[in-house]
This record gives C-alpha cells, sequence and structure tokens, in this order.
C-alpha cells in the first residue's frame, strides 16, 4: 500500500544512480526519485525489468549491474557520467536475504549475502566517489534495515552484513565530508506487504520458525508500536529528505523508519 504523495521536485535536476531497482522497493524509490525532478539510472542484475521500471520515467536508462562485480560497477557509473555529465546522488539498495540455523547455514550462501549487501555496498560507493570527489558535491544513501540495529533471529548473515553497512556509513562519511559528499543510511522495518516478503520471506521465515505465514505475519506486526508494516513512500519521503538540501547538516546518520520498532 503506497501512499499519495505530491511532485514537488525538491530534486530537481539531480542525477541518480539507483541499484536493486527492478522491482519491489527499489522499483518504488526509481519512481519517485523521478517525480521529485531525478534523471535516474534504474540499475539491476534483471536488465529486461529494469528496463521497463526506466521506460515509465521521463529521463532514464536501465543499466545491467552485478553489485559484486568491480567491472560491472565501474561500468554502471561511467555509462551514467557519459549520458548526464555527472553523478549527484547514488542510492545503494541492491540487497539478497537467506534466512538460516547457523549450525545448517552452508558458507558459501553466508558469504553471499555479506558479498550482496556490504561488498556491493563498498564497490558501489567507491565508484561513485570517483566521480563525486572532482565535482566537491554528492549524496551516497544506503538502503540499510533494522537489522542493522538489532540482532535478526536464524539471520545472521543478513545482519551481519547490515550491521557492517552502518560502519561503512560512518566511515564514509568521515572521510568524504572534506569534500563535501554527504553519506547516510535508512533503516527501514518490515515490508510486510512488498513482493520481498509475500513471494519469499514469509515462507522462508515460517520454515525456519516453525510457524504458519499468518502466524510470522502477526509476530512481526505486533513488534511494531504503530500497529502496522512499512510502506515504500515511508522510505521515500526519507531517501528525498535525506538527497536534499534540507538535510546538508546530515552526514552519517543511519534513520530508522521501523514505525517505532527500532528506536536506537
Amino acid at each position: 500500500m503506497e501512499q499519495d504523495v505530491c511532485s514537488c521536485g525538491r530534486l530537481q535536476g539531480q542525477v541518480a544512480i539507483i541499484t536493486g531497482a527492478a522491482q519491489g522497493l527499489g522499483a518504488a524509490l526509481a519512481r519517485r526519485l523521478a517525480k521529485e525532478g531525478c534523471k535516474v539510472v534504474v540499475a539491476d542484475l534483471n536488465i529486461d525489468a529494469a528496463e521497463q521500471v526506466a521506460a515509465e520515467l521521463p529521463d532514464a536508462m536501465a543499466i545491467k549491474v552485478d553489485v559484486t562485480n568491480e567491472q560491472d560497477v565501474d561500468n554502471m557509473v561511467n555509462q551514467t557520467v557519459e549520458r548526464y555529465g555527472r553523478l549527484d546522488l547514488l542510492v545503494a539498495n541492491a540487497g539478497v536475504v537467506i534466512s538460516g540455523e547457523i549450525a545448517e547455514f552452508d558458507p558459501a550462501r553466508w558469504r553471499k549475502v555479506i558479498d550482496v549487501n556490504l561488498v556491493g555496498y563498498f564497490l558501489c560507493a567507491r565508484a561513485a566517489a570517483k566521480v563525486m570527489i572532482p565535482q566537491r558535491s554528492g549524496n551516497i544513501i544506503q538502503i540499510n534495515s533494522k537489522s542493522g540495529k538489532l540482532g535478526s533471529y536464524k539471520n545472521s548473515a543478513y545482519a551481519a552484513s547490515k550491521f557492517g553497512g552502518i560502519g561503512l556509513t560512518q566511515s564514509l562519511a568521515l572521510e568524504l565530508a572534506e569534500y563535501g559528499i554527504r553519506v547516510n543510511a535508512i533503516c527501514p522495518g518490515n515490508l510486510l506487504d512488498s513482493p520481498l516478503w509475500q513471494d519469499s520471506l514469509f515462507e522462508q521465515y515460517a520454515k525456519n520458525q516453525g510457524l504458519t505465514v499468518e502466524q510470522v505475519r502477526e509476530k512481526y506486526l505486533s513488534k511494531v508500536p504503530l500497529g502496522r508494516s512499512c510502506h515504500y513512500d515511508d522510505v521515500a519521503n526519507v531517501l528525498v529528505f535525506l538527497a536534499s538540501s534540507e538535510a546538508s547538516y546530515m552526514t552519517g546518520q543511519a534513520i530508522n523508519v521501523t514505525g517505532g520498532q527500532e528506536m536506537r
């Protein structure tokens, strides 16, 4: 469920890359950035779906990228600069969730989560910084998770990757501040109505926790003081604020968007 949000053009003329933008939250954020006036690069491993999203937007391009592949990531940024001449905003949204009990967790699958969620964020931020440093301006925003602040039951790889992401955000914020580049993270709560949950996570968690899908939903809803799922626009509203001049004195932050579930 998405809320009605007026288009105010708060990011007019900015050039933005968003990874993992072919579906779900990433696609919703790409659409919102376009409404706010951005030229948008829709980057995803699924190029067909990325092209469909880009075709909906007024000034956008789709690029195939594996965020764990250094050459792919560098190409993504280079193509962006070739077309638009600059890069103002990187939204590192690409991510994967693989859960499991620690005693049974396949190390290769555990590493895959770290590679996509943490190493992928590093590679994208690194490539973006190479462009933003000479510009002496830019924004890097990671879509993190409440699991970057609080351990996640039978979900150690994901939580570890997201805790690491906050550490990377804070470290890059310190390093890049002298160039006028701000680095922040957004920590959403559970997007229970999203395709990720509907098509995958409910079944993963039900199996891991010995519950029914409906019991899993009720379990996660019961933890939220505001009593509802996180929505795409809840995340998009904070993204637009952080990318705007209104947040010009904010860097190194990991902003909770959790309905009160996480307050640290």
